[in-house]
Parts: C-alpha cells; sequence; structure tokens
C-alpha cells in the first residue's frame, strides 16, 4: 500500500506482517493469524481450550511452516501434556526427538515467592531465552501466567514485570502466545495482561438448555483489521476448527447448468430440467408425505452422475435410510461402497446450533462434495430459537452458494404458529421451494406436491399426485372432476366412470350409423326402382315416337309419288319402280 507526501512523491507503507496459526478457520478471521514477532493473549475459563490452542499452534508451526517452537508450562509437565494431546494425533515425543520443539515445565511455589521478598522474573527470561536459543524457536508458549505472579498483590511489580516479559519476547523477535485464566470482571485474572498484549483472544465454553458451545472472540487486534464477532469453534480428533461468519456481501458466482432431481416428472415441472447447481431446495411437507424419500431419489441421482454426496440425518439412522429406501428400488449401499455417497447421522442435541454448523462446514470441507442434503432442518429448532436456526442457515446456505454445492433440506410442517414462522424464515432463503401436502378425500389421505417458488425458472403451477411406487417416485397429472381435483381411488373411479360413458356414447353412435345405414340402402333400393321405371317409361315414349317418324316418313314419300304421277313426271321410272316393287 502506498501513499503520497506533500511534495506528490509516494511511498510505501509498512504493514504488520503475520504468523499463521494452521488452525483452520482462525487464520481467515485474523486475516493472516497472529501478529509476527509480538506476544498475544488467549484467556478464558477452565476448559475452553486455552491449552489445545497453543499447543496446536506450536505443532502447526513445526509440522506445516517449518518454525521450531517452545513451550513453557507452570501446571502440567511434558509427559502429561503429551498424553493429553495425543487423541488428536500430536507426537509431541517425537517432535521433542526432532529438536524441533522444546518441551519446558517450570514449577512456582507461592512459598517460594514469599520467603525471596522481592519479586523477579530474570530467572525465567534466562531459561526461556536459552530454550529458545537451543532449538531456534519462532514460536514461543506461555501456559499460564497466572502461575507466575501467584500470591504477588502488588500490581505496580505486576505491570512492571508484564511489560519486561512482553518485551523481553519481542526482543527475541518470537511470536508468542500467553494464555491466562478470565478474571470476574475483567478478561484475565489480574486485568493488566490484555492492555500489554498485542493482540487479545477471548475463548468461552458456555452452556445453554443443557447444550455445550465453545466460542471464539477477537477482542484486540493492534495494527490490523479483523473479525469482531463471535465464532463457534470446534475441538475433536483433529484439533481446533473455527467457523468464521461468511461474507455479508451477496457477490457470489452462479451457475446455468442444471442437474436433475431424480424425478422425471418434477423435472419437466421446472421447466429447465431440474435445479441450478449450487443453489438451495427446500423441501417441506407433513408426516409422511414422503420428504426423505425424494432427499434419498436427489441424492441417488447425484451419485448416479458420479458426483459425491454428504447426507446430514437428523432423524434416522443411515442404516435405517438404506433399508428404507431399498423398498423404492433405491440402492443406496452401492453409493457408499463407491465412495460417493456419506452419512452424518446425530441427534440435534448432540451439540449446539453452532456446533452443528462447525460440524457440517468442517465435514464438507473435508468430503468435498457436490451435493448436500439436510434431513430435516426442523429438528434443530429443539436446541434453539427460530431466529437462532435462520440464522446457522444463513450462514450455512451462504457457504454451500460459496462452494457452489447444491443443497436440499427437507422440514416438517406442523400447520402450527412456530412452524409457520419457521417456513417464512427458511424458505425466504432457499432458491426452489416444494411443498408436499395430504388430499383427504373418499375415505382416502393422498399426497399432492406443488412448486411454491423456483428462482429463475418459468416452472408449473399446478398441483400433481405425488405417488410412492415401488420403482421410485412419481408425480401424475392432475385430474379435475366436476367437484374438484381428484386423486386415488376417486381419480380412478371418474376415470371409469368416463370411459364407461364413453363406450356408451360410442356404442350409441355406432346404433345410429347402422341405422342410417340401413336407410340408405332402402333409399338407394327405392330410388333404383324408380330410375327402372323412369327408363322403361322413357323406352315406350321413344318407341312409339319412332314409329310416329316412320309413318309420317313413309306417307310423305307416297304423297310425293303420287303427286310425280298427277304431273306425269318420271311415270317410267315409277312404274319400273313399281315393277320391282312388285317382283319383290
Amino acid at each position: 500500500m502506498s501513499k503520497k507526501n506533500s511534495k506528490g512523491q509516494s511511498h510505501q507503507l509498512a504493514t504488520l506482517e503475520k504468523t499463521p496459526t494452521g488452525i483452520s478457520g482462525f487464520d481467515e478471521i485474523t486475516m493472516g493469524g497472529l501478529p509476527k514477532g509480538r506476544p498475544s493473549l488467549i484467556c478464558g475459563g477452565p476448559g475452553c481450550g486455552k491449552t489445545l490452542f497453543s499447543i496446536e499452534f506450536i505443532v502447526r508451526g513445526v509440522q506445516e511452516f517449518g518454525e521450531p517452537g517452545v513451550f513453557i508450562a507452570f501446571e502440567e509437565k511434558a509427559d502429561e501434556l503429551a498424553m493429553n494431546v495425543a487423541s488428536l494425533g500430536f507426537d509431541l515425543e517425537q517432535l521433542q526427538e526432532s529438536k524441533l520443539l522444546k518441551i519446558d515445565y517450570i514449577h512456582i511455589d507461592k512459598s517460594e515467592i514469599e520467603e525471596t521478598g522481592e519479586y523477579d522474573l530474570e530467572g525465567l527470561f534466562i531459561r526461556l531465552g536459552h530454550a529458545i536459543d537451543t532449538v531456534g524457536a519462532k514460536r514461543v508458549v506461555l501456559d499460564t501466567i497466572e502461575n507466575l505472579f501467584a500470591g504477588l498483590s502488588n500490581q505496580a511489580i505486576l505491570r512492571a514485570e508484564l511489560r519486561r516479559l512482553f518485551q523481553f519476547l519481542k526482543d527475541k523477535g518470537v511470536t508468542a502466545i500467553i494464555t491466562g485464566e478470565r478474571g470476574d470482571s475483567s478478561l484475565t485474572r489480574q486485568g493488566l495482561e490484555e492492555y500489554v498484549s498485542d493482540c487479545v483472544i477471548l475463548l468461552d465454553h458456555r452452556i445453554i438448555d443443557q447444550i455445550s458451545t465453545r466460542r471464539l472472540r477477537v477482542v484486540k487486534y493492534r495494527g490490523s483489521l479483523h473479525g469482531t464477532n463471535e465464532y463457534p469453534f470446534l475441538i475433536d480428533e483433529e484439533g481446533i476448527t473455527v467457523l468464521p461468519v461468511t461474507s455479508l456481501l451477496l457477490d457470489k458466482e452462479v451457475s446455468s447448468d442444471v442437474v436433475c432431481s431424480g424425478i422425471d416428472a418434477l423435472d419437466k415441472m421446472l421447466g429447465k430440467g431440474g435445479f441450478y447447481r449450487g443453489s438451495s431446495i427446500l423441501m417441506s411437507g407433513t408426516a409422511g408425505t414422503g420428504k426423505t424419500s425424494v432427499a434419498a431419489t436427489f441424492a441417488d441421482a447425484a451419485c448416479k452422475r458420479k458426483e459425491r454426496c454428504l447426507y446430514f440425518a437428523f432423524e434416522e439412522s443411515p442404516k435405517q435410510i438404506i433399508r428404507n429406501m431399498g423398498s423404492l428400488g433405491l440402492d443406496i449401499q452401492r453409493h457408499i461402497d463407491k465412495g460417493y455417497l456419506q452419512f452424518h447421522a446425530s441427534r440435534p442435541t448432540l451439540f449446539g446450533l453452532e456446533m452443528h454448523l462447525v460440524a457440517i462446514y468442517k465435514a464438507i470441507r473435508k468430503f468435498k462434495p457436490h451435493v448436500v442434503v439436510l434431513d430435516p432442518i426442523t429438528n434443530l429448532i429443539t436446541v434453539g430459537t427460530v431466529s437462532e436456526v435462520k440464522s446457522m442457515l444463513v450462514r450455512l446456505i451462504d457457504f454451500l452458494q460459496q462452494e457452489q454445492i447444491t443443497a436440499m433440506f427437507t422440514a416438517l410442517s406442523l400447520n402450527n404458529i412456530v412452524n409457520e414462522q419457521t417456513d417464512e424464515g427458511v424458505s425466504s432463503l432457499v432458491d426452489a421451494w416444494m411443498m408436499i401436502r395430504d388430499i383427504e378425500m373418499n375415505g382416502e389421505r393422498n399426497r399432492g406436491l406443488y412448486i411454491m417458488k423456483s428462482r429463475g425458472m418459468k416452472h408449473s403451477n399446478q398441483v400433481r399426485e405425488f405417488v410412492i411406487t415401488d420403482n421410485g417416485l412419481d408425480l401424475i397429472e392432475v385430474y379435475v372432476g366436476p367437484e374438484g381435483v381428484l386423486t386415488g381411488s376417486a381419480r380412478k373411479a371418474q376415470i371409469l366412470l368416463e370411459e364407461t360413458g364413453e363406450v356408451l356414447h360410442t356404442h350409441a353412435l355406432s346404433r345410429k350409423d347402422r341405422e342410417i345405414v340401413r336407410k340408405r340402402k332402402v333409399l338407394e333400393a327405392k330410388i333404383e326402382g324408380l330410375r327402372n321405371e323412369f327408363e322403361s317409361t322413357e323406352e315406350e315414349l321413344n318407341k312409339v315416337y319412332i314409329e310416329e317418324e316412320i309413318k309420317r316418313g313413309v306417307q310423305q314419300q307416297n304423297r310425293q309419288e303420287l303427286s310425280d304421277i298427277r304431273t306425269g313426271k318420271n311415270v317410267t321410272n315409277v312404274s319400273s319402280q313399281a315393277l320391282q316393287k312388285k317382283k319383290k
């Protein structure tokens, strides 16, 4: 970063160097880690994870960044520390043998301080300096600082010695962590350490409604921007995992790719042939409507595309889901065997909401799935309020969108005020929302599915009958009868009635057609008789007319001959003609 002076010349601004801790999520919160070459204070009550945080800082430094470390313990011996953190996969004895880690236990007795009469940390500085020089340490931990000042009531001496200690660590150029127990009205017992530290991290272990939750907050960080919220963190077999609050900026990348739901009829209803990749989907409905079946079918379709799917079950065990889905013709076990599907099943009361969020976040980071299923999210209300559940889901959906992971949530509809609030809170977050509702009529309970919303898609507004068969899930076209939408046996009865009416109608038409054919034949026969009669009459009339014409021609010829005889013309010819006629 550069800045111009009064003469217009630019010079580079110095920025604070940082040492990455290697603790998952913490370096993102602090934008790089702890201040390099400066002391940081980790404070909190008993059991909040101060020592573990410090140990992991040292071990990650050696293993991941090649920076040797020194751990000065005032409460636990080296072998006790090694045993305590062995369950987390940290082998302190091996690191000490490699000469990259030095663990020193210093025992300070209150009686010894009283006998001396004057308090001085010079002996600690010599011992600490020797340990740092021995391994060439870049990281140092003092755990815990209260033991240094046990029984000391002189605030002036305490403040002076604290400043000397912190300045000694700065002069050595090491990045140091000093742990301290939380006081009644201050961050530490003495109430002074937080003022002389360059960075103060507060760890908290709280119990709410019998649910344990650990949280971390950066109280102070000189010379650097940092996250100021409380962040949940989880301690498990891999150490500490901190879940940062995701970005509040709505600048996530989006995809136009479409992934199928596994139900062909539903994909057609969505208009695009499925859901957008990276979108969030909510499937809600009352108990027994088939929400888990839809979620399992969605996961099965993803695995068939050779995409990894992570299934979080809060109600049923994986074996139970595998068995139940077998009745639909879904072989879930084969996807598990091939490594495409992974289950994480637990009761919501196992953790608090924040811990569930951390566990989900960590599992996603580790498995790197393309599809995530949470079934059902409404069970989380048992460990938090509606607003807390919504806050958790906002973080989770934001994280999933950032990772371009397609997520499906199932929610139980209870038709009460709490559920309405939950639906309103959750449904506004998701990209697609589908509901399955009961349709009770004709003495039957059937299912109807419809799409409440699907962002970016021209989806169907129809209610389809949702059926669960031995060959999977299907949606049947809506059937509207005289009394409205019909489902189940009522739909079949109406179809049968209409088919029967159609047969009767066809039969009646056939009978009329045959009658018409018969009448046509009778009329054609009559027409043929009349035609024959007309032809006979016409022939008779023609015969009389011909005879009259012949007769008229003969008479005309005879008259001509008589006229010729009277006038004497052609008498000879006439006589010869008469003789010829006579001979004939």
